[in-house]
């Protein structure tokens, strides 16, 4: 299955478009992609008419052009009939916004979907699923434009069962500045799967990082899909829904999905070496980290902070998480105190964490992170930055993020993220410097790079 079609179409036509109701999904997903994009849109409805003085077709078969991608807004029973259509028009492929197959107990549905596009290989995103968003390119999303938030394009796709959750991503990248490349809400999957889409990534130059939210997989098809994903050449991050018993009686009753043992699925992932996030919030710190940073580590960590509690608490965090802090040599530490500004040389504690104390200038922060960055034992250095002491200027994330550029051994940044220390934060990410918003989410980055293990 060709999937470039769908995620990059020249022309799309909606089916569903209703002349009644203009809040209707397929309406939505029509003004979207007729306002936004770069492509020839077409409304359908078997009734005709107009809207937005143009021609609403009747039939797929009647547009007068190919089309790349249809998406599908219409009860469930008339999906099947529409899709014999797409395929004798030699359509690209479709997205069935629809529900009402197998998560609501019409396995019949299904069924009738699956044999008509079975002997045309024709690809197929849902049922019951948001379908597609590419920036730049497509959004097959019914949310209203005003009430989308969108990421900036960058390098990391996203793979969700649940429309909703996939969404939930896309806000949380879009505020901690993680660009993405393309989003699919696959819902019921019930042709083209986890696995189908892995092929496509592989060649996709758009994407260097791949993170999956999964309900459930089909016989055989968990197994298959880590050993496929154990070869990828690059980064994956999975996410499970139904961990619990009671969790898996939810999966199966919104996208049918058998949730199988967590236990045992949590095995496999590390087994094949894919990156397992248990939540959110480590889905989001592993995406932005492997985003910036895709080669594996040791995990032994440097840690540069102008506070004696925030390395406290960080060198917990690194214990818990399976992360070494190595204490550095005292030749080591003389070296450094040496390079340091005169005020902090007698007061500086230099072992690992390195706290240079609240009178730390930028220069500081500068020459105790390359110090740590040319060291063999140290694999990442963690900067815990504090931007509210008087001799720290704007300036000191760009300082620190051009040294990653110079030595190329990672740096993870901790800054607050508010308004006050926006510059702050951009001078680290314009260089491609992941910044956390809390010391345990800069840890989980770092943590992230020591799971990752490429075959």
């Amino acid at each position: 299955m060709d999937f470039l079609n769908l995620f990059e179409p020249k022309t799309m036509a909606v089916v569903g478009v209703s002349l009644t109701n203009d809040r209707h999904p397929a309406n939505i997903i029509y003004k979207k992609n007729y306002f936004r994009y770069p492509m020839k849109v077409y409304a359908v409805n078997p009734k005709g008419g107009m809207y937005y003085k143009e021609k609403i077709y009747k039939s797929v078969k009647d547009i007068p052009e190919k089309i790349d991608l249809v998406v599908i807004a219409i009860r469930a029973e008339y999906v099947p009939s529409v899709l014999s259509e797409c395929i004798e028009c030699w359509v690209g492929g479709a997205a069935i916004i629809s529900g009402g197959f197998a998560e609501s107990g019409r396995g019949d549905l299904k069924k009738k979907l699956l044999e008509v596009v079975k002997k045309a290989d024709f690809p197929i995103i849902g049922p019951n699923c948001l379908g597609i968003y590419s920036p730049d390119s497509v959004d097959s999303f019914f949310l209203p434009s005003e009430r989308m938030v969108r990421p900036e394009s960058g390098n990391v796709a996203i793979v969700s069962q649940s429309g909703g959750i996939l969404v939930d991503q896309m806000v949380k990248f879009a505020g901690q500045g993680i660009g993405l490349s393309r989003a699919i809400s696959i819902g019921n999957k019930a042709v083209v799967n986890e696995l189908d889409l892995l092929t496509f990534f592989a060649r996709d130059d758009k994407t260097d990082v791949i993170a999956f939210y999964i309900e459930g997989f089909g016989p055989g098809e968990g197994r298959e899909f880590a050993q496929a994903a154990s070869r990828f050449p690059k980064p994956i991050i999975v996410m499970k829904g139904g961990q619990s018993t009671a969790g898996s009686r939810v999966v199966l009753s919104h996208t049918a999905s058998m949730a199988g043992d967590y236990t045992v699925f949590s095995s496999i992932m590390r087994q094949f070496g894919l990156v397992e996030a248990k939540n959110e919030y480590e889905m989001l710190s592993f995406c932005e980290s492997l985003s910036c940073y895709p080669n594996p580590i040791n995990g032994r960590v440097g840690i540069v902070t102008a506070s004696g509690g925030h390395g406290a608490i960080a060198v917990d965090i690194c214990d818990r998480s399976g992360l070494e802090v190595p204490l550095l040599q005292r030749k080591t530490q003389n070296r450094i105190r040496e390079k340091l500004s005169a005020s902090i040389q007698p007061i500086a504690s230099l072992g690992n964490p390195l706290d240079l104390t609240g009178s730390a200038r930028d220069d500081d922060f500068v020459i105790a992170a390359s110090e740590l960055s040319h060291l063999e034992e140290i694999d990442c250095v963690l900067v815990l930055l504090l931007p509210y002491l008087p001799e720290v200027t704007t300036d000191v994330g760009a300082r620190l993020s051009q040294l990653y550029q110079e030595v190329k051994k990672p740096i993870v940044a901790y800054v607050p993220h508010v308004e006050k220390y926006r510059m702050i934060i951009e001078g680290f990410q314009l260089n491609n410097v992941p910044v956390a918003r809390s010391i345990e989410g800069a840890i989980l980055m770092v943590e992230a790079m020591k799971r990752y293990k490429p075959c």
